[in-house]
């Protein structure tokens, strides 16, 4: 493929409306500019951000849409300016394709904090006018600076969910310093987001705790994830027991909890992070000043720590749980994601069933 490449159709899923459902599109992608990375895509995973802009739930959907920001696959064509990476290196590309590169925050390796915005890489309208399309697709090209290197002999379909997932949980958990060995990490959710929690927090050294409304989780919690302690977060009597004894929780979880409850459960100082999206916040402020206690929120990361996360999952050998579908399989594996039936995170094999 030469930089020609623009003049090769692109093949895609999209969704037409706000049914969401999808369906085969062809596109053009634009051509491969000096400091661009042409990869051919191999897994996508499937985020819940798929169903809410497929779906049009914020109302600002533009279609066709092709979503998809869990990327991976295999460098084909490299610009000439291109320094990090060569033909066959693989690679990922996460939740952003674009930023300024010139605000404190893309200065800082914080580029998803842009100042003027990081541009979305599905939905987004990048610097040349145009809508970026997600990784339901056969290939993408990408300034290579949001780009990231997928570590030797770490399998390219587990690596797709960290590129959304894995960052959102680990950026929180860095700057929070919640990777302190032998402190105490409670988990709210067990889905996609949480399960990664969990086998962070295990490599961390902490002690874990997961916190659920579904008993039907504790072996898995327990037994697949190596969780120190299993608690169903509706059972009063077992959240009373455990008053002031968190430095940390993470709330990955998007339904609504009772923040007051949550907040007794930290010690002095101790924080709560938001990573999921409550429909509220609401709380007694007395709960969160006499404890000097924190809610804080984050959301995916930059560059710096994207590779620093991807580097440190194959060292310590963290593999999300996946289920991998061919790309026929999306509309029904996002039904299934809406109604939580997935273990933890679906991952579509692009390479092999997009035709």
């Amino acid at each position: 493929m030469t930089s020609a490449s623009a003049n090769e159709n692109c093949l895609g899923w999209a969704a037409r409306d706000p049914s969401g459902v999808l369906s085969p599109y062809e596109f053009n992608r634009r051509a491969v500019g000096s400091d661009d990375v042409l990869l051919v895509i191999e897994f996508c995973g499937i985020c819940f951000a798929d169903v809410v802009w497929t779906r049009n739930k914020l109302g600002t959907s533009k279609y066709p849409l092709v979503p998809g920001h869990e990327i991976t696959g295999t460098v084909r064509e490299v610009g000439t300016d291109v320094k990090h990476f060569k033909v066959g290196d693989h690679v990922g590309v996460g939740t952003y394709v674009n930023s300024c590169r010139e605000c404190e925050y893309c200065n800082d390796g914080l580029e998803v904090h842009c100042s003027k915005g990081s541009i979305y890489t599905f939905d987004g309208i990048d610097t040349d006018g145009t809508v970026t399309k997600g990784g339901y697709s056969s290939y993408i090209v990408v300034n290579e600076r949001y780009c990231f290197r997928i570590p030797e002999n770490y399998p390219l379909a587990s690596a797709a969910p960290l590129l959304c997932a894995g960052i959102t949980v680990y950026t929180p958990m860095i700057r929070h310093n919640m990777n302190q060995p032998g402190k105490s990490l409670g988990v709210v959710g067990l889905g996609g987001l949480g399960h990664l929690a969990v086998k962070f927090g295990k490599a961390f050294g902490l002690n874990v705790t997961v916190f659920s409304t579904s008993i039907s989780k504790r072996d898995e919690a327990l037994k697949l994830l190596g969780a120190d302690k299993f608690v169903i977060s509706s059972d009063e009597q077992q959240m009373t027991a455990l008053s002031k004894s968190f430095d940390f929780i993470i709330n990955t979880a998007s339904g609504d909890i009772p923040f007051d409850t949550h907040l007794s459960l930290l010690k002095t100082a101790g924080t709560l992070v938001l990573v999921g999206f409550p429909s509220e916040v609401k709380f007694i402020p007395g709960n969160l000043i006499l404890g000097m206690k924190t809610i804080a929120g984050s959301v995916t990361g930059g560059t710096k720590q994207t590779q620093e996360m991807l580097d440190f999952c194959a060292a310590h050998k963290i593999y999300p749980e996946i289920e991998i579908v061919p790309i026929q399989y999306a509309n029904e594996a996002l039904e299934r994601l809406i109604k939580k039936d997935v273990k933890y995170r679906f991952v579509i094999d692009v390479g092999n069933s997009l035709k």
